[in-house]
This record gives C-alpha cells, sequence and structure tokens, in this order.
C-alpha cells in the first residue's frame, strides 16, 4: 500500500482513476485533497428508548435530516455529534482506496470530522459522511463550504468495488428523512 503524493494524485486525475465532483486543482496538497462540507446534516434526536447496536441498525431513525441555505450555519455544542456529508463526490478506480482525515487547524479547537469510519474502499463513487464532534470546551459554528476535511489516497494490492449500503449516497437523499442511503 502506498500514499499517493501531489503529483501523483494529479496524474491519477488526468487519467480518470480518481474523479472529484466539483473538482478545484488548487485543493490538492502534498499527499492529500481538501474536501469541502456540504450543507446536507443528520442531527441526533434525543431518544427515549435504548439504541440497540446491530448490523440492521438505521442511523436514520434517530436523526432529523436539514438542508442549510445560504448563510445558514448549524452550532456544535461540546460533548455534541452531528453527521454533515462532503460537497464533492469521490469516485475512485477499484486499486484506490483511502482515509478521510481532519484538519490540524479545527483538531486544535477540539472538531473532530470522523468518529471511527476514517477508512474508504476501492472503488466508491459517492459523497463522504462526516461523523463530525465537538471535543472541545466551546460551541463551534459550523459552516458549509468550508474544507473541513482531506482524502489521503493509496493503491491497494489488488482491485475491489465497494459495493455496500451507502455506495450511492448522496447530500439530497442523505438529509432526506425516511430517504435511502442504498
Amino acid at each position: 500500500m502506498s500514499i499517493l503524493t501531489h503529483d501523483e494524485i494529479l496524474a491519477q486525475i488526468h487519467a480518470k482513476r480518481i474523479e472529484i465532483t466539483p473538482y478545484h486543482e488548487e485543493c490538492v496538497g502534498p499527499a492529500s485533497v481538501d474536501l469541502h462540507l456540504s450543507r446536507a446534516f443528520r442531527v441526533f434526536r434525543s431518544p427515549r428508548k435504548i439504541i440497540r447496536v446491530t448490523d440492521d441498525v438505521d442511523y436514520r431513525e434517530f436523526t432529523t435530516g436539514m438542508w442549510l441555505h445560504d448563510k445558514e450555519s448549524l452550532l456544535l455544542m461540546p460533548n455534541e455529534t452531528i453527521l454533515g456529508m462532503t460537497e464533492e463526490k469521490i469516485k475512485t478506480a477499484d486499486n484506490i482506496g483511502g482515509w478521510l482525515e481532519g484538519r490540524s487547524k479545527f483538531a486544535r479547537m477540539g472538531l473532530l470530522v470522523h468518529i471511527s469510519a476514517s477508512f474508504m474502499q476501492p472503488g466508491i463513487a459517492n459523497h463522504q459522511v462526516l461523523e463530525m464532534s465537538n471535543f472541545g470546551p466551546i460551541p463551534l459554528e459550523i459552516v458549509p463550504g468550508i474544507a473541513v476535511c482531506q482524502f489521503i489516497f493509496h493503491l491497494t494490492i489488488g482491485a475491489a468495488i465497494y459495493q455496500g449500503r451507502f455506495k450511492s449516497q448522496c447530500p439530497e437523499e442523505f438529509c432526506k428523512d425516511g430517504g435511502s442511503a442504498d
């Protein structure tokens, strides 16, 4: 497994083995690509029952979808978690996977952009969900459009295509209540 650096990321984009929509070349860094926060969110409701963690649990049962309008933001209180989504759709070849990582400038304020689901399978073609948590002591104003995370690409040994439950996730469906993530 090898991490792709700036010039290799650009070469893979040029060869259409990595597709980023919308794409801005200035977002390609030394070994990652900055991704922006969309307007699609899911916020947790206070459940009156215990949520049983099983294979068929559905996050939509205990969250409410919301779409922020121009100039709207979302307040993330200390010890609170929300779900966001990247503005960019990432599509990779069958031998390119990656990780989502936060940006240090926001991590230093206590913002975590993923709790435990940072690995992206090879052959994805979707927007990435961000499990955003405020681990700091001060409320954070979450603003759509900000470059909130980075995608680190790697080459795999062998080929595979992600066919899981979230293979087609997109902002419009993600923030709908009762919408499907499949």
